[in-house]
């Protein structure tokens, strides 16, 4: 039997031919998502300061764990807290040169206030509130040039988990510029925009989830939480 079926189009074909992408092509942002939706088989690429970086596959660790707790310790926060909402690797567009696709965003809805909203198409756009990410091999991109973006934009709290520095960076938005938070005398980080979530940096890093979720329930409790949820119930 003959095959009649069209040929896969390549570069000649130039009507229907879309490139690939790949790391360190420099693209405006409606051209990196032609090429991001041609490609289902790719699971993460972002567009940072109008450079593409896609992702390699993912380790157990030092990557999906430390992901995960952090999933946790976030997704607790938000069922406790009506009229916040959680991301787990969602595209945000935040202007013509930057599309990430953050570990995690943490966002009050654009009902209640937020600073981000939904587009038509399901994409997040505008500044989450709060963006976390998992930094082992990517220190360096999420600690430069992600961190410079999200600034720029507004985003008013980053944190970073230094996987193999076993540390976490916590950055608040003050005045224009990243300020980093400083664990209190009990070793715990307390968000500047999400009242009551309280983070023991060193049970986090340590994989202590137990003491992590027991220092998150005390925020929860706290009257800054019970008022903050107030506020948003009030929205």
């Amino acid at each position: 039997m003959v095959n009649t079926s069209p040929p896969h189009p390549t570069p000649n074909d130039s009507t229907s031919y879309i490139p690939p992408l790949e790391n360190g092509d420099r693209l405006t942002r409606p051209e990196f998502e032609r090429r991001y939706n041609a490609m289902p088989n790719v699971k993460k690429a972002e567009l940072i300061e109008g450079v593409v970086y896609v992702a390699s596959p993912l380790r157990f660790e030092p990557h999906a764990e430390p992901h995960g707790n952090l999933m946790i310790w976030l997704g607790i926060y938000k069922v406790a807290t009506p009229g916040v909402r959680l991301g787990d690797n969602p595209t945000v567009r935040l202007d013509l040169d930057n599309e990430p696709q953050p570990d995690a965003i943490l966002l009050i809805d654009a009902a209640c206030g937020g600073s981000s909203h939904l587009g038509t198409d399901g994409y997040v756009e505008g500044a989450p509130e709060v963006v976390a990410e998992v930094a082992a091999s990517s220190a360096s991109k999420d600690l430069y040039d992600k961190k410079r973006a999200y600034r720029r934009n507004g985003i008013q709290e980053y944190i970073v988990w230094q996987v193999f520095e076993r540390t976490v960076s916590w950055f608040s938005l003050q005045n224009g510029e990243y300020v980093a938070l400083i664990p209190n005398a009990s070793g715990i980080i307390e968000s500047q925009v999400f009242p009551g979530l309280w983070l023991d940096v060193s049970a986090l890093v340590a994989g202590n989830m137990q003491q992590v979720l027991a220092v998150l329930h005390k925020g929860l409790t706290s009257v800054e939480h019970q008022a903050f949820t107030q506020q948003l119930n009030n929205s």
